[in-house]
């Protein structure tokens, strides 16, 4: 590296003597992406000890305004601004390194040698939990059954989470844990009970269904929380995340959180959701929205579940599955459910953010929004959210713009679902389907993120969704749907300004401009003048937050 302080010295004397450098630092590479329009480019940018941005330029001219800064040079490397999810699930990300993984897995039988393996190192009585199985990639696309799970586990309980959260599968002796009789033709409110020709439970159970099993698996206590969150956290960074809005914080995981940011043990800045109408919410509405003095922690919104998932055929639609006749989906909750916690959350102050996938989930979740805003829904800074936005009837796509509704999206549920999608769908619905061009185009706002762990929590993958629209081996030839393509610009402005403005952060993070936070990336690639087929692979050197070094990546 050219300059007077390594990138690896500089980050070293960062971490372990920043209040000994001096009060202004000038950081200069061979490119600053701003994001900011007033000034889109820049080789250097000063910022002061707390992390406060204070002017983007030359080298030159920032170095003569600060003679007495540190100084720290990247060489060849881009600078952009630290990136956002907007949507991701931080305790099931860090459970994930916690319980079995079968995200991947191409076979039943690939599940269960997983699963032994995993096993092997529980106590005898701990029930066998894992996440991240989907059907559709194994040969038999059907849904597994009970005796696929029991011949390797007659006596321990297994419950593992489809990759989507939306669908559970369990083994006989969790389904005889539950207590109750699970035979019959009764379903719970919002899931369903996948059963036989007799009426026997098969060992599958769909969104509200889930409960039944879930409910009586072993609860985490806090430390085990707060190893989930710290692992995920430092996930996240050494992907160069900066920001994650968590979508469905409990109050006892927004306390850990807290418990975190007192102690200064959180390296990035995570916007929590109250996990729909709960103690979360309540707590909400009665302190009002809340910030950690640190600005590392936040929370203003309400999550809410609307409909299920489409790989699950949980999505609610207007007209039956292509693939399933007689089968509309599931709604979690009524219109006249959703529509009171609308309400109350209008009332104090709560932005709202609703899962919806299927275009009747979405059309409920648009007349909730109309009903509860009024004439504010075109008039106010409200900015209320449907998370996935997944599937639009055509008269509905231009409605988010015209209410003022957020769209956040993720870009790699496309190229996940684009093998089955047009199968659930149909040749017309597809159209508006994953269509962020479209509602781009019509004056929505896309927030991007990832839906982590159901995808991975790599940003650099949705970059490369949303302007390719391929898999990683760069197929089909042209992208899926390439009308729906976005430009590399407005892929990055998704997982930054756009998902900062999301989170009604834009003032503070998302571009590099004088008076923001010095949050950002550095990267070896200008993820802007390359080849799109390359976003997948830009190499992540660093991750800064308040300026100040949160990741380094190893030496090679």
């Amino acid at each position: 590296m050219r300059g007077s302080v390594s990138v690896a010295g500089a980050m070293v004397m960062a971490l372990c003597a920043w209040p000994a450098l001096a009060q202004v630092t000038v950081l200069s590479a061979s490119r600053i992406d701003t994001m900011d329009l007033a000034q889109p480019r820049a080789e250097a940018m000063a910022f002061d000890a707390e992390g406060r941005i204070l002017a983007l330029g030359s080298r030159e001219d920032l170095l003569r305004a600060h003679p007495g800064s540190t100084r720290v040079d990247l060489g060849d490397a881009t600078v952009i601004p630290g990136l956002i999810d907007a949507h991701g699930h931080m305790a099931g990300l860090g459970m994930a390194h916690l319980t079995a993984d079968l995200v991947g897995t191409s076979s039943k039988d690939e599940v269960l040698a997983r699963l032994r393996a995993f096993a092997a190192g529980l106590p005898a009585e701990a029930w066998l939990v894992g996440r991240g199985w989907d059907q559709n990639d194994w040969p038999d696309t059907a849904f597994p059954t009970a005796a696929d799970l029991d011949a390797a586990f007659p006596d321990r309980p297994v419950w593992l989470s489809r990759i989507d959260g939306h669908a559970g599968w369990a083994n006989s002796a969790a389904m005889r844990a539950v207590g109750r009789d699970l035979a019959g033709d009764w379903h719970p409110e919002g899931g369903r009970i996948v059963r036989d020709a007799s009426g026997q439970p098969t060992g599958v159970f769909v969104d509200g269904a889930m409960a039944l099993v879930g409910s009586v698996v072993p609860d985490a206590d806090d430390a085990a929380i707060e190893r989930e969150l710290k692992l995920a956290m430092d996930d996240a960074v050494a992907h160069g995340l900066t920001g994650v809005h968590d979508a469905g914080v409990s109050l006892r995981e927004m306390r850990v959180y807290q418990r975190l940011a007192d102690r200064g043990e959180m390296p990035m800045r995570i916007t929590a959701m109250a996990d729909g109408d709960s103690d979360a919410l309540a707590w909400l509405c009665s302190e009002g929205p809340y910030q950690h003095p640190s600005h590392r922690l936040k929370m203003r919104t309400v999550k809410l579940y609307v409909d299920g998932a489409l790989g699950s055929r949980g999505a609610a639609l207007l007209a039956d599955y292509s693939d399933d006749h007689g089968n509309m989906g599931l709604l979690l909750m009524t219109p006249a459910q959703a529509q009171d916690v609308d309400a109350r959350a209008r009332d104090c102050g709560v932005q709202v953010a609703t899962h919806a996938i299927g275009d009747r989930g979405n059309r409920v979740v648009l007349d909730g929004y109309a009903k509860a805003l009024g004439d504010a829904a075109t008039t106010s800074d409200h900015r209320w959210r449907i998370e996935h936005a997944q599937v639009l009837a055509p008269e509905d796509l231009p409605r988010l713009a015209a209410m003022h509704v957020i769209a956040s999206m993720q870009p790699t549920h496309a190229t996940s679902d684009m093998p089955w999608a047009e199968e659930r769908l149909g040749p017309e619905r597809i159209n508006g389907a994953y269509a962020w061009r479209k509602l781009r185009d019509s004056g929505a706002r896309l927030a991007l993120g990832s839906d982590f762990p159901v995808e991975s929590v790599d940003p650099r993958l949705g970059l490369y969704a949303a302007a390719t629209r391929t898999d990683a081996q760069g197929l089909p030839h042209g992208g899926w749907h390439p009308e729906d393509k976005l430009t590399p610009y407005e892929a990055l402005r998704g997982f930054t300004l756009d998902a900062a403005y999301a989170g009604f952060a834009e003032a503070e993070v998302g571009s590099l401009a004088p008076g923001k936070r010095a949050d950002f990336v550095v990267l070896a690639q200008d993820p802007l003048a390359i080849d799109p087929a390359g976003l997948r692979n830009l190499t992540v050197r660093s991750t800064w937050v308040d300026g100040k070094p949160v990741y380094e990546a190893p030496a090679e």
